[in-house]
């Protein structure tokens, strides 16, 4: 048997949510119980990745596809998460993720709807990925230096709050990964202080230290980490890797 009582309310931007703890009678622990909507734009092996992590740690998730029953396999195996459209995910998140191809992002938030999405926290796993093969091991980019992806749709979805993350390590790595050394260092960036800190909230639960860099330029120094995270995969077949900042 549990009791219940409120702990916090925390706000995403307007969006509520509910941290509640509870007292575990069978378990003698305490437990915290979060109640907060995700919803998952994206329907790849990121976008399945990170929805089951949020389930795991007690979130609602709504993970929301183009095509929806690309999701059937996913919702099979975690039956206490919900899928739909992207307009109907959008709609269901309180906090939301964007994880699709970086070509098709700014489309996707389109389809969202303005009304879905306007004035709620973002989290970008995008990377502006070229339709092209690697050269010599180094992934082509189409933006540039001077201008990052997550600039780009900062720039045409002024609402929103932006928050560049889980976009340099692989997904088998995503959600509470182990590695000798410790913690890996998860390197983020975005406009919005309030925003970046509900999103090192996640980090920190999803086993990351966070790296706060800045504002939405700097996210044109992190996306091309996912240059550097994939060139010893696509050289010597090696993807069990993360970074990890070390200060003195």
């Amino acid at each position: 048997m549990r009791g219940r009582r409120s702990l916090m309310v925390a706000s995403t931007h307007g969006k509520a949510f509910k941290v509640y703890q509870s007292w575990d009678r069978t378990k003698g622990r305490l437990a915290k119980e979060i109640e907060m909507r995700v919803g998952i734009l994206g329907s790849g092996s990121v976008a399945t990745a990170l929805a089951s992590g949020f389930l795991k740690h007690g979130y609602e998730v709504m993970v929301g596809s183009r095509t929806p029953a690309k999701l059937a396999d996913w919702a099979a195996k975690n039956p206490t998460g919900s899928t739909g459209t992207f307009a109907a995910a959008a709609a269901f998140g309180e906090l939301l993720v964007l994880a699709v191809k970086g070509n098709v992002a700014g489309d996707v938030l389109g389809l969202a709807g303005a009304e879905n999405i306007a004035g709620k926290t973002v989290i970008d796993a995008t990377n502006p990925i070229a339709d092209a093969p690697p050269d010599h091991g180094v992934l082509r980019f189409f933006t540039t230096l001077d201008q990052s992806l997550m600039e780009q749709l900062q720039r045409d979805f002024e609402s929103l709050h932006f928050v560049k993350a889980f976009n340099s390590v692989g997904a088998a790595l995503m959600v509470n990964p182990q590695f000798a050394g410790g913690k890996p260092t998860m390197f983020i960036c975005g406009n919005d202080e309030g925003a970046k800190k509900s999103v090192g909230k996640v980090l920190d639960q999803f086993g990351w230290e966070t790296a706060d860099m800045g504002g939405a330029e700097l996210a044109r120094a992190i996306e091309p980490l996912c240059m550097l995270w994939c060139a010893p995969g696509f050289l010597r077949n090696e993807w069990t890797h993360a970074f990890k900042l070390l200060k003195k």
